[in-house]
């Protein structure tokens, strides 16, 4: 063989270990189920329901931070079917808001609708763990680009949800969010 085949398997090589690890390395590559036999449970109707403050920071591509904000939320439920309300206060001042429409399946399944959400997002709800996928559209002064979304909260023992969101283009992480989420005491 020449050193230019040489050269191409093990390029051929190189970029199928690196798909392959985004596959079974990491953050994106944690399942649902892989929760299912912690606890507490969580259940979207009774820990995303009523009012709750959100806190959070949005971290770039460089790992550096590039925005906080403070969120309120609002959930209500009818049966599997619920809206969560959100308003995204940045400490650039802008304010954001996205309100949810969630169905639950009886199955831990959950589709999610949004008005910047391309089509609907899937996830699953096990154990104290609620994953969703979903492609977001920025606004226009963000450059109006979709984003693929990768969202998992999990619920801690004392009530608190630990939100952790990974956007991607092209499959490159280019920016993560991590947020609590505390329900307001009513």
């Amino acid at each position: 063989m020449t050193s230019f085949a040489f050269l191409l398997i093990g390029m051929l090589l190189t970029l199928s270990l690196l798909a392959l690890s985004k596959r079974f390395i990491g953050f994106r590559a944690q399942r649902p189920a892989d929760l299912a036999s912690r606890g507490p449970r969580f259940d979207p109707r009774q820990h995303l329901n009523g009012p709750i403050l959100c806190e959070g920071v949005i971290y770039g591509p460089t790992g550096r931070v590039t925005s906080r904000f403070v969120a309120d939320m609002t959930g209500s439920w009818d049966g599997n079917t619920g809206t969560l309300s959100e308003r995204f206060r940045y400490d650039s001042g802008a304010v954001q808001d996205r309100c949810w429409t969630l169905r639950l399946g009886n199955d831990g399944s959950i589709r999610a609708e949004a008005a910047d959400v391309v089509g609907a997002g899937h996830g699953q709800a096990e154990g104290p763990a609620v994953q969703m996928r979903y492609r977001i559209k920025l606004d226009a002064d963000a450059g109006g680009h979709e984003l693929d979304v990768t969202d998992w909260m999990y619920l801690m023992e004392n009530g608190t949800i630990l939100n952790r969101s990974q956007f991607t283009k092209f499959g490159v992480t280019v920016a993560e969010l991590v947020a609590t989420m505390r329900k307001v005491p009513g």
